[in-house]
C-alpha cells in the first residue's frame, strides 16, 4: 500500500494515500484510520479521514523521548509507519448501507426543473437516475455531518448556482457538479436543490451525532409528500 507522511504545523502529520478520489485509495483511508484507531498512542489527539489522505493530531509533549536529535515529528513519523507497514488494504467490514428517503421537486426540490432543463431531461428522469444510484460516503466535512459522495451519475451533473442561498433547510438534498450530498444543518450553500428527506443526519445530543459515517453507502429511496409529512409528525 502506497502512502507518504508530511507535516502539518508543529502538530499534525499528513498521510497521503494516494491522488485520485476512487474506491481503492478510499478502502485504503478507512483501513488506515481503523488502525489507528486500534491503538493507543499516548500523544494521539485525533485522526481526521478525507478523500485520499488521513490527517493526525498529535501532542508534541506527550511524545516518547528518545534522544535530542529527534523532533516530535521524526518520533511520530516513526511510530506511524511501523503502523502503516502491517496495513494490507484489506477490506473494511464496518460498511453500511444507510436508506435515505426523499421528496423531490416542489416546495422541497426547487431547482429540480432547472437540473432536468440543464441535462435534457424530465424531472421524472432525474428523479429516477438519482434515485438508482449506489453512493459511497467518501468523507465528512464542511458542516457536522455533512456527506461528501461519490458515485452520481454525469447525466444530471449541474453547475451550482451563481448566487448561493443565504439559508438552506436541514434535510435539503442537492447536486452541485458531479457530486449530490444532503445538508444536515441548516447552512447557506450554493448546490442545486432537488429535494428533501426527514431524516435527522446530525444531532448534538446523540452519543452518534452524525448519522453518516465515511465508509457508508447511501440509496435514495423516493416518497410522497404525505409520507414526508407523516414522517416529521412523527418525530
Amino acid at each position: 500500500m502506497y502512502f507518504h507522511l508530511s507535516p502539518l504545523g508543529d502538530h499534525a502529520i499528513v498521510i497521503e494515500l494516494g491522488d485520485d478520489i476512487n474506491e481503492t485509495v478510499h478502502r485504503n483511508v478507512q483501513c488506515v484510520s481503523h488502525a489507528i484507531e486500534q491503538q493507543s498512542f499516548e500523544w494521539l489527539i485525533e485522526h481526521i479521514p478525507a478523500f485520499t489522505k488521513v490527517t493526525v493530531l498529535y501532542d508534541p509533549m506527550k511524545t516518547p523521548y528518545v534522544n535530542a536529535h529527534e523532533s516530535p515529528y521524526e518520533i511520530v513519523s516513526k511510530q506511524l509507519i511501523r503502523l502503516l507497514r502491517t496495513v494490507k488494504g484489506s477490506k473494511v467490514t464496518r460498511s453500511r448501507t444507510v436508506e435515505i428517503p426523499v421528496c423531490y421537486g416542489g416546495e422541497y426540490g426547487p431547482d429540480l426543473a432547472y437540473v432536468a432543463k440543464v441535462n435534457h431531461l424530465t424531472e421524472e428522469e432525474v428523479v429516477h437516475i438519482h434515485s438508482q444510484g449506489t453512493y459511497t460516503v467518501y468523507m465528512i466535512g464542511f458542516a457536522p455531518g455533512f456527506p461528501y459522495v461519490g458515485g452520481m451519475s454525469e447525466r444530471i451533473a449541474t453547475p451550482r448556482k451563481q448566487s448561493p442561498r443565504l439559508e438552506i433547510p436541514a434535510g435539503s438534498v442537492g447536486i452541485a457538479g458531479k457530486q449530490t450530498g444532503v445538508y444536515p444543518i441548516a447552512t447557506p450553500g450554493g448546490w442545486q436543490l432537488i429535494g428533501q428527506t426527514p431524516l435527522s443526519l446530525f444531532d448534538p445530543n446523540s452519543t452518534s451525532p452524525t448519522l453518516l459515517q465515511a465508509g457508508d453507502t447511501i440509496v435514495f429511496k423516493p416518497i410522497t409528500r404525505q409520507a414526508y409529512e407523516s414522517y416529521k409528525e412523527e418525530k
